[in-house]
């Protein structure tokens, strides 16, 4: 038998902290992302790829107890007062030092970056307790497609772990369509979803191929306007590139988030 891989996860964190203070338009994520811990069970720790994190080189969380970046703003007085104190995992976080290390990737630790809002929203819904460890890991800010599935690559030896990984974005992240009422879009977001979909999904779709689709991914339907930035979108070629030989993820989640189509992807 093949020895268990740790579930890896793309999932989309919603609006700021509007998951945790009864937006109606997370209605659908907040059952989604309750619902994780009876599909995958409780990981020894989490390792979070966060879209709301860059650095000039990958960084790591190595502090034993990180406190929370309220990186948002113009909310109600509450959402600055979320707690979610899980510890810490510097013992994990040096060990995803030296993938990264082994593979000619350059990174760096950080002992005083807390934890930002791409972990601590969507964990506070899925393991609500915050016992479990957590290392949070940036994206680079060139923001290169490239760049992200050689690092997940270069971690996926730490798929042997009883982990959870989470790339924490957003598969559509347009702000003024986000914050607008305007519809007229919808087809060319859903054709940026299904070709994620198709891509990801569609067993007839060798690994090689999916690569160079996440690597050009700015030439599919839809793309630019799904992600003028992309750093929603980057988590998921660290998620990808983490996968190795799993190639085709799983769609779990397919709602809507604040009015638009978002996708959960589960390898």
């Amino acid at each position: 038998m093949s020895e268990p891989s740790a579930p890896i996860l793309y999932l989309p964190h919603g609006g700021g902290p509007l998951p945790l203070l009864g937006d109606p338009g997370h209605q659908a994520l907040q059952d989604f992302l309750e619902s994780i811990p009876a599909r995958l069970g409780q990981p020894e720790a989490i390792v979070v790829i966060s879209a709301h994190w860059e650095a000039d080189t990958v960084t790591v969380t190595t502090g034993a107890q990180p406190e929370l970046i309220y990186d948002y703003y113009g909310f109600p007085e509450e959402s600055y007062r979320i707690a979610y104190p899980a510890p810490g995992h510097p013992a994990l976080a040096a060990d995803i030092l030296q993938c990264l290390a082994d593979a000619g990737i350059p990174a760096r630790g950080d002992d005083q970056r807390g934890f930002d809002h791409g972990l601590f929203v969507p964990l506070k819904m899925m393991y609500p307790q915050a016992k479990i460890p957590c290392v949070q890991v940036s994206l680079v800010h060139d923001l290169d497609a490239q760049t992200h599935l050689a690092i997940g690559a270069a971690l996926a030896p730490l798929r042997k772990r009883n982990l959870l990984v989470v790339g924490s974005g957003l598969s559509f992240h347009n702000m003024k369509l986000l914050m607008g009422g305007d519809n007229s879009h919808d087809r060319e977001i859903d054709s940026f979803h299904d070709w994620l979909r198709a891509s990801l999904c569609d067993p007839t779709i060798v690994r090689d191929t999916q690569a160079l689709r996440l690597t050009h991914w700015g030439q599919a339907p839809g793309a630019r306007l799904c992600h003028p930035r992309e750093e929603h979108l980057l988590p998921l070629h660290v998620c990808w590139g983490m996968a190795a030989d799993s190639s085709q993820a799983e769609v779990v989640f397919d709602g809507p988030v604040m009015g638009r189509r978002a996708m959960g992807l589960l390898w």
